[in-house]
């Protein structure tokens, strides 16, 4: 009976002898049968931390030790059937006179078209001319091996009597065509913005204006022509001018 004022909270017995062994946790004596392994999450899964606990100090596993499993993206289809959106796009135009033949063009304008999206939202027309709200600090400085807002000096800016302006350089500019130029300070303001050019020589190109420009000599000592990089409608190579 000595041991048995020893046994704390485990079972002695003569008959049925059990080990007994000390909780890691509170440190009382229980049978080693009644203890069990503390697990606990790390990571994903639960892992034995390998100490014995008795059913008072045995803890749940801490949900905000475990991982978040993001389950894996859905499987691609075979064979997938994709709508063609620029297919079957439409505008859907309501004509409610006869058409206009355009002088230039010879293309039919309706007069009165309402032209809306899916949804009955109407829609904004297509502007043309030099975009507005440009200014050459806007321009972007740098995009992969393209510079722009570099500084370009002609020799001469001349206005032919249309709507073409000739620039020339005493060495090759370096650009191609349907580049694009920022212009400004040229002695007429028609001439000056935002323009896609027209590489004629490797020292000279054009480029189009939204109206015909007297011929004059342009350049001054205050032009500003720089390369630039300006933002396109969708299926536009050019800066869209007046009548394009």
């Amino acid at each position: 009976m000595a041991y048995a004022s020893q046994s704390g909270r485990a079972r002695t017995s003569s008959s049925s002898p059990q080990a007994h062994a000390i909780c890691d946790r509170c440190g009382f004596r229980y049978n080693h049968v009644d203890l069990q392994w503390q697990y606990d999450w790390r990571g994903a899964a639960l892992q034995n931390i390998r100490i014995l606990v008795c059913n008072s100090c045995v803890d749940t596993p801490q949900d905000q030790l475990r991982a978040i499993v993001v389950p894996a993206d859905p499987i691609p289809i075979m064979q997938a059937r994709v709508q063609d959106f620029r297919q079957a796009e439409t505008d859907y135009q309501t004509v409610t006179a006869p058409p206009i033949i355009d002088p230039t063009t010879g293309i039919p304008i309706p007069v009165n078209v309402t032209l809306s999206t899916e949804d009955g939202e109407n829609l904004l027309t297509q502007q043309t001319g030099v975009p507005t709200g440009l200014t050459q600090g806007a321009v972007m400085p740098l995009v992969g091996k393209e510079h722009f807002s570099v500084k370009l000096n002609p020799l001469s800016v001349s206005a032919v009597g249309t709507d073409q302006i000739a620039v020339t350089f005493s060495a090759a500019h370096g650009l191609v065509t349907d580049a694009q130029i920022s212009v400004e300070g040229l002695s007429d303001p028609d001439a000056c913005g935002f323009y896609s050019i027209t590489v004629t020589t490797a020292t000279a190109f054009t480029y189009q204006t939204n109206k015909a420009i007297p011929a004059a000599s342009l350049l001054t000592g205050t032009t500003n022509m720089v390369t630039a990089l300006v933002g396109l409608p969708y299926g536009f190579t050019q800066i869209p001018q007046t009548g394009i």
